[in-house]
């Protein structure tokens, strides 16, 4: 059922995807709406989320929706679809890749499916459960990289919380010093799913919603990787951080990050 049902999934957002990119050099000035601070928001992104959750409501008409721009009321059900429309709208809206749409799906609160897809390359990277991870039809794996030393490490700057920002700077300036390289694409669904493939050997961020890292997150566990919050614990869907990895440089990375932001409260 899951792998039929991803199926489905990748057919409705590869269609959301083509609305999307029909409308990259559309967007002006007056169309775009600031929510928060450096949080910005366009008519792609509300059109995108309700083109999504009407064509999932055909998959699964009984499911609940957890979603970004709020264009649905969320309710308790057994299946709940977590959804960013697009993921890295700053990227979007000033012709930068990537950007992506995310779809996970949850069933009693754990997570079962992902669905990424980043609009430029039209990478689908996607997982069901047991069903391993995949990168347009391959299947993919986390990297074999055994040491933080070798690794190649992604991340994504505080961008209107900056209570933490000596200690992210400390944590930053220490991997810099101590990892292969350091990147950042502002699409937190595309680095995870850059770890899942084994592109980057980790993850880190802070203050993510759990539309940025639902599906993204899965499809690194199913690639054969380890996903856990800054405390070690498995909260990082709703805890507000997240520490990604090849597992193999978990233990050392996960004590690495809780030297500098351990004690890093939402």
């Amino acid at each position: 059922m899951l792998k039929e049902l991803c199926q489905q999934t990748i057919t409705i957002v590869q269609e959301v995807g083509a609305f999307i990119q029909s409308e990259k050099d559309k967007v002006q000035t007056t169309d775009i709406v600031r929510k928060d601070k450096n949080d910005l928001v366009s008519y792609v992104d509300k059109e995108s989320e309700k083109r999504l959750i009407e064509g999932l409501q055909t998959l699964l008409p009984d499911s609940s929706f957890l979603v970004e721009e709020g264009t649905v009321a969320r309710t308790n059900n057994e299946y709940e679809w977590i959804i960013d429309p697009l993921d890295g709208t700053t990227n979007f809206l000033h012709g930068i890749p990537p950007y992506a749409i995310s779809v996970g799906l949850s069933h009693l609160g754990k997570m079962v499916m992902g669905v990424v897809l980043e609009l430029n390359s039209n990478e689908c990277f996607y997982a069901w459960k047991d069903g391993g991870a995949y990168l347009n039809e391959n299947k993919i794996n986390v990297s074999p990289t055994p040491t933080l030393a070798d690794s190649i490490v992604s991340t994504g700057f505080p961008y209107k919380d900056f209570s933490f920002l000596p200690q992210y700077t400390d944590l930053l300036k220490h991997l810099l010093q101590n990892v292969r390289a350091m990147r950042r694409h502002g699409a937190a669904s595309i680095d995870l799913c850059y770890v899942a493939c084994g592109r980057f050997d980790a993850f880190f961020e802070f203050n993510l919603a759990a539309w940025d890292i639902a599906a993204g997150s899965f499809i690194i566990q199913e690639a054969g990787g380890q996903v856990q919050d800054v405390k070690g614990t498995n909260d990082y869907i709703f805890g507000k951080s997240i520490i990604a990895s090849n597992g193999q440089i978990q233990v050392p990375f996960l004590e690495t990050v809780q030297v500098y932001l351990g004690d890093f409260k939402v």
